[in-house]
C-alpha cells in the first residue's frame, strides 16, 4: 500500500483584497480580478483593510495603494506581514509619488506597480507571485509530512496543536488528543523484516485517514510506532467510539502479534497560565492514558481521568 498521498487540510481558494481610496480604482480592479476567476474584496483604506484581513480572510494577495487616508500603504504592508507573513502584497502608486521600489520591498511587498498601470503587466506580476506561492506550498508539504506514511509529522504536530487548542478555546468547542502506540511492533519487525514493518505503518496511517473526518480531524506520525490524532468538535463519548472503531479495524487487518493501544485526553484551558502550559498538560495526560492502556495489556483505549465524563458524575 502506498503512503497517504492526498490533501489532509482543505486547500483554501485564492482570495484577493484590493485597497485603494479611489472607488473607481477599487471597482475596476475587482471586476478585472473577478473576470480572471478570482474572488475579490475591497477596502477604502489601511484600517479597513486590516479589519478585513483579520475577520474575512484568508487572503492570498493584497493589492494596495501607497498614499491613502487613515493608514498609508507602506504601514499596511508592514502590519500585514507582522501577523500574516504568508500573504503576498503588490503595492500601487502614482508616477508623481516619490516612493522607492526598495522601500516597498523592504516593507514586505512582493512587487510594485505604478499608476496608470497596464492590466497585462499586473496579470504577469500576479502570475509570478502565484507560481512562487505554489512552489512554497510544495516545499511546505515536504516539511510537514512524514516521508514514510504521508500523514503529518511530529514537527507539524508541535506547530499545529497549540493553534487548534487556541481555536477550540476561543470558539468554545471540545478538542481531544488521542495517542496511539502499536503493541509488539519490535517483535513484528524482528519476525517479518523492516519492509513489512514500514508497510504496517503505512497501512495504519491510511486506516487513520479513512476512519476520521477529512479536513477536520488531524492525524500525525508522532515518532516510531506512535501516532497522534487531534479530534475537534466532538464530546468524549463520541471520540471514544471513533478510537474503538480504529482499534477494531486495526485488529481485523491481521498484523499479529501486534495490537493497538490508545490514550484519550480532553483539552482544558486554565486562563491564569500561558496556553502552551495547557497544551503540554494535554499531551502529558494523553500519554499517561496511553501507557495505562498498555499496562492493561494493550489492544484497548484508556481515558485520562480528568477527561472521563464518568469521573464527573
Amino acid at each position: 500500500m502506498e503512503k497517504a498521498n492526498f490533501w489532509l487540510e482543505k486547500p483554501s481558494g485564492l482570495k484577493f483584497l484590493v485597497v485603494d481610496d479611489e472607488e473607481l480604482v477599487r471597482k475596476a480592479l475587482k471586476d478585472y480580478l473577478n473576470a480572471l476567476g478570482y474572488s475579490c474584496e475591497t477596502a477604502a483604506n489601511g484600517k479597513e483593510a486590516l479589519e478585513k484581513v483579520s475577520h474575512d480572510g484568508p487572503f492570498a494577495i493584497v493589492i494596495t495603494d501607497i498614499v491613502m487616508p487613515e493608514m498609508d500603504g507602506l504601514t499596511l504592508i508592514r502590519e500585514i506581514k507582522k501577523t500574516w507573513p504568508d500573504i503576498d502584497l503588490i503595492a500601487i502608486t502614482g508616477h508623481a509619488k516619490k516612493v522607492k521600489y526598495t522601500d516597498v520591498i523592504r516593507a514586505g511587498a512582493s512587487d510594485f506597480i505604478r499608476k496608470p498601470f497596464d492590466l497585462d503587466e499586473l496579470e504577469a506580476k500576479i502570475d509570478r507571485i502565484l507560481k512562487e506561492r505554489e512552489l512554497r506550498e510544495k516545499l511546505r508539504i515536504l516539511t510537514i509530512r512524514d516521508p514514510l506514511t504521508g500523514i503529518f509529522n511530529r514537527r507539524y504536530f508541535e506547530e499545529k496543536l497549540p493553534e487548534e487548542c487556541h481555536r477550540a478555546w476561543r470558539q468554545k468547542y471540545p478538542l481531544h488528543l488521542v495517542m496511539f502506540d502499536i503493541d509488539n511492533f519490535k517483535q513484528y519487525n524482528d519476525s517479518y523484516g523492516h519492509q513489512a514493518g514500514d508497510e504496517l505503518l503505512r497501512r495504519f496511517a491510511n486506516l487513520l485517514i479513512s476512519s476520521t473526518r477529512r479536513f477536520v480531524d488531524l492525524p500525525f506520525r508522532y515518532g516510531g510506532d506512535e501516532f497522534a490524532l487531534v479530534i475537534p468538535q466532538s464530546e468524549t463519548p463520541g471520540v471514544c467510539k471513533v478510537v474503538t472503531r480504529i482499534i477494531n479495524r486495526y485488529q481485523s487487518e491481521g498484523f499479529e502479534p501486534t495490537t493497538l493501544s490508545a490514550g484519550v485526553a480532553r483539552f482544558f484551558r486554565q486562563e491564569e497560565r500561558p496556553l502552551i502550559e495547557d497544551v503540554d498538560d494535554l499531551i502529558l495526560r494523553a500519554d499517561e492514558a496511553l501507557y495505562e492502556a498498555k499496562r492493561k495489556g494493550g489492544n484497548c483505549l484508556a481515558i485520562d481521568p480528568q477527561s472521563n465524563p464518568l469521573s464527573h458524575s
